[in-house]
């Protein structure tokens, strides 16, 4: 992959995926499946909607990401890398943990805290949302290494060996087989439920991804086979979709007689996690034909997604708190909580973190410049 050309197509990819988790968290409150402020009727439709797509939304940023770290590797030292890794993601981190995410504490647990500043005395810290930026941050610093190695020319022969399977109809495809047997077997011993680094199924899936982006990146002839082998992975989608719904409607009782409840449970995830893979690579060869094109409102989305992931469900949470006790009906209390919210944050972002250099900092934006003043400085600017 050249790190001296932007690459808008990935852009866009980010910017999708990140509005993708905010309009995910906009129907948490009313699926069913459990959040931290819950509407009191719930939608089976929504949740069986939201199931399908939680199977690559974050498995594509997780792969946008790990590209992003290579491209931001490309002109710094491993020490300039792990100071850039700190100020982009380690300070939002500790920020958001102090000041972002306890207000959605303090409207889960309302009924037990006199005040909100009980909170804060009481030493209730929690990640929740952020989770996503604290693996990121970790995942960056533990696979330096393997970044470095892709850039010497001892990888040669590594990246000619996978090149030549990925050249093959069948290569990048098969390279998901990997990802699903040992995420089947992780989940044995490490079931969902938990996005720390220590629920070992959950961090591996990921990263799985990342270093699937960071291999991507290092050659330019795996975006040329992504986007050559498009439609046959068009069509591997569309039958892991089949198969995805298929085994997702069975009823228990029909399979229960023939397979145990492990068994099940194997396949479970052995589809969720074909989905993801087919998916991703559908995406990413359709995206060098249709999305890698400059545009200044990419760039100036670009730059506000990241405060805006890191503001969304705080703002989501208080806003849903009071519409959810409404007296309307579902769809009508989703469209309250879409308008207020996005419009809340879009504010937040635009008057108290886009201008100062105290807010960027701590929202991990980089410093305000002015390059941008039509489509040709875009064209030609280069990614570092």
């Amino acid at each position: 992959m050249d790190t001296t050309t932007r690459r808008y197509d990935l852009d866009w990819l980010r910017v999708i995926a990140i509005l993708a988790v905010y309009f995910h968290h906009l129907g948490m409150p009313f699926n069913g499946d459990g959040f931290h402020i819950m509407n009191s009727e719930s939608s089976k439709l929504l949740d069986d909607i939201m199931v399908y797509f939680e199977q690559f939304r974050l498995p594509l940023l997780f792969l946008i990401s790990g590209t992003g770290t290579v491209l931001a590797f490309s002109k710094r030292t491993w020490k300039q890398f792990s100071k850039e890794r700190t100020g982009r993601l380690l300070i939002p981190l500790i920020f958001g943990i102090l000041f972002i995410v306890p207000p959605q504490t303090y409207f889960q647990y309302i009924n037990e805290y006199s005040s909100y500043w009980q909170l804060y005395t009481s030493g209730r810290f929690e990640t929740n949302h952020l989770w996503f930026i604290e693996n990121l941050y970790v995942i960056s610093l533990l696979v330096i290494p393997l970044i470095i190695f892709l850039k010497s020319q001892k990888s040669k022969g590594f990246k000619t060996w996978f090149e030549r399977i990925s050249s093959h109809k069948m290569g990048l495809l098969l390279g998901g087989l990997p990802l699903i047997i040992l995420t089947v077997v992780l989940k044995r011993y490490y079931p969902t439920g938990s996005s720390s680094l220590t629920n070992f199924s959950e961090t591996f899936f990921y990263t799985y991804f990342f270093i699937t982006g960071i291999l991507f990146a290092s050659s330019q002839l795996f975006w040329e086979n992504l986007k050559k082998y498009r439609r046959f992975h068009l069509v591997t989608f569309i039958i892991s979709t089949l198969l995805f719904y298929s085994y997702y409607v069975v009823p228990n009782d029909f399979i229960e007689p023939y397979l145990s409840s492990s068994v099940r449970w194997d396949i479970w995830y052995g589809l969720c996690c074909l989905l993801g893979w087919c998916f991703v690579l559908t995406l990413l060869g359709y995206g060098q034909v249709y999305l890698n094109k400059p545009s200044l409102w990419l760039k100036r989305m670009n730059e506000a997604i990241y405060p805006f992931y890191i503001l969304h469900q705080t703002v989501i949470v208080i806003f849903g708190y009071y519409i959810i006790q409404l007296n309307v009906n579902i769809p009508v209390k989703m469209t309250l909580l879409f308008l207020s919210s996005f419009f809340v944050i879009v504010l937040l972002y635009r008057f108290l973190i886009y201008p100062f250099k105290v807010t960027r900092v701590l929202f991990g934006m980089k410093k305000k410049n002015e390059k941008y003043k039509n489509i040709t400085d875009i064209r030609t600017e280069k990614l570092v």
